[in-house]
């Protein structure tokens, strides 16, 4: 299957607005007050605009940066990881990712989270919560073309694999730089292992490349054992 995304990747219309669906007037009220009662600020559903190329699954682009050293919880973590925005077009994610920093661009301890709508890119979520991580450590300088491959992929449903897949992150430090793509259930050998020959061949990676699947209730239990807090999610 040819990726939809080869042939849009010089398109320049970037300055169309996007389209969003409004609340029915009758819903409208209702929609207010429990915007007024949630902790988080609730967004319009995202649609593909007239013409433009629909993919499967709305996204979310998402940003985190924090302290390296600084115990991060579960609610600092969520706290600190700031959605950019949605999009449900190819057209509408070029419009996002055209103007994004390249993660080789990027310093410090932060993270690109690129999302199905809906599910935050928290361990604890509950799209996430008996899922995993395949993660792939890359030396400085390749993190820019192996994130854009990998989303490439993603979602131009190049996996394969159903609704398993929840995201992907690329996470910039100082030595080295991580990419990751999350699934929803761990158990399942034979949806990680075709993500794995599937991430092999999106990346051109190299046969001895290491490559380490990871349940996100691993990853929680070492949070809390390296740090002695209980429920701590931080350091993704």
């Amino acid at each position: 299957m040819n990726n939809k995304f080869d042939a849009l990747k010089d398109d320049d219309s970037g300055d169309h607005d996007q389209d969003n669906c409004s609340p029915k007037d009758g819903e409208k009220e209702k929609n207010d007050e429990e915007e007024k009662d949630s902790n988080t600020t609730k967004r319009k559903a995202v649609v593909p605009g007239a013409g433009e190329h629909p993919l499967q699954y709305n996204y979310s682009f998402w940003y985190s940066r924090r302290t390296p050293g600084r115990p991060a919880s579960t609610q600092s973590y969520e706290q600190n990881i700031k959605q950019i925005g949605s999009f449900a077009s190819v057209e509408q994610f070029w419009r996002f990712y055209s103007h994004m920093i390249r993660p080789s661009d990027m310093t410090g301890h932060s993270d690109f989270h690129l999302f199905k709508e809906g599910i935050k890119p928290m361990w604890e979520d509950d799209a996430n919560k008996s899922g995993g991580k395949w993660i792939i450590r890359l030396r400085k300088g390749l993190a820019s073309r192996c994130w854009e491959n990998l989303i490439l992929a993603m979602l131009g449903e190049q996996f394969m694999v159903g609704e398993e897949i929840c995201g992907a992150v690329v996470s910039v430090r100082f030595q080295e730089d991580i990419i990751s793509i999350w699934n929803k259930t761990a158990s399942d050998q034979a949806t990680t292992a075709r993500i794995r020959d599937t991430l092999r061949r999106v990346l051109n990676l190299p046969p001895n490349t290491i490559m380490e699947y990871k349940t996100h209730t691993d990853s929680i239990k070492a949070w809390e054992d390296f740090h002695g807090l209980v429920n701590a999610s931080g350091g993704r």
